[in-house]
């Protein structure tokens, strides 16, 4: 059954006209049945009230947003929650060192014995008004993605040389993310950010991360929820205090060392696969395994955690 994104975003005090303003754009933009399977249904969701409704004001006044924040604020975890509350079908569209312009709009192929263009994402996307999700755009060699600008700005049109000129659909939206300090990333092009609306992604509070601990497991005890909680917290701040690097500041692996003990798997091995050995470096694995201590014993048991 899919998540009923709107009654979410009701129960987080989401403006009622910004609700309904979606509700009119979804029913005004039909998705092809065609390409409903790539409409989301996003595992988690993201809490944080402000931005949602910066990206929703911006998105239904036809602009394309930039999320920029640091490791786990949730920036992919948003710009699917996005897709899924437009209901738009949605690309991913990895952005990396080698990435040009065929891998983004098409190359040539052969098919029943002639040249034809076979689509890339970005085509795809403009093509059926889907939203193209863009990660860490700022990995890309700003040649590759100068193709991109007509089709970011308002003119809203892809070129192809050879081929025809495509205009974006008007439902077409792109949601970028990036994240300074990460291993080749570098400064985004002047010319490319102008065409966003930025948004300045805030860490997930502990209020919100309780949030995501209760809803993806509802069994556990209120103890050991706050005590991941305060866990993941403590692991950051000890990062934004340069103690430890940002490795081991891993909320998809705290998630799931907490999945794992819920199979049986005990807590500190748990804990150790899911953050600890995310660092390679021993002198910070024992700083981690430090602070672990601080919240959850050595000799834990399954029944401790969780209520059944």
């Amino acid at each position: 059954m899919r998540w009923q994104v709107l009654e979410f975003l009701r129960k987080e005090g989401i403006s009622e006209r910004l609700i309904d303003e979606i509700d009119k754009f979804r029913n005004f933009y039909n998705v092809h049945k065609e390409m409903e399977y790539r409409i989301p249904d996003p595992r988690y969701k993201y809490y944080g009230n402000d931005v949602w409704e910066q990206a929703i004001t911006a998105l239904l006044c036809g602009e394309n947003i930039l999320l920029v924040g640091s490791k786990a604020s949730g920036k992919n975890v948003l710009a699917e929650n996005l897709a899924a509350a437009f209901r738009r079908p949605s690309w991913d569209i990895s952005f990396h060192v080698n990435t040009d312009a065929s891998s983004l709009i098409g190359t040539d192929t052969f098919e029943n014995g002639q040249v034809v263009l076979r689509h890339g994402p970005v085509y795809e996307c403009a093509k059926w008004g889907g939203f193209g999700i863009m990660d860490e755009i700022n990995m890309a060699k700003n040649d590759s993605i100068a193709v991109l600008h007509a089709t970011l700005d308002y003119r809203r049109i892809i070129d192809v040389p050879g081929y025809d000129k495509i205009k974006v659909d008007d439902a077409g939206r792109f949601i970028a993310t990036m994240n300074y300090g990460y291993a080749g990333t570098r400064e985004l092009n002047e010319a490319l950010a102008s065409r966003f609306m930025v948004i300045s992604m805030p860490a997930i509070t502990t209020e919100n991360l309780k949030k995501m601990l209760e809803v993806e497991f509802p069994h556990l005890r209120k103890e050991y929820l706050d005590q991941f909680a305060g866990l993941f917290k403590d692991l950051k701040l000890k990062s934004d205090n340069s103690e430890i690097s940002t490795k081991s500041v891993d909320l998809r692996g705290l998630i799931a060392a907490i999945n794992l003990m819920d199979k049986g798997l005990d807590a500190n091995k748990a804990l150790e696969m899911g953050i600890t050995n995310k660092s390679f470096d021993d002198f910070e694995r024992r700083l981690v395994d430090d602070v672990i201590r601080l919240r959850v014993p050595r000799k834990l048991e399954r029944s401790e955690i969780f209520e059944h």
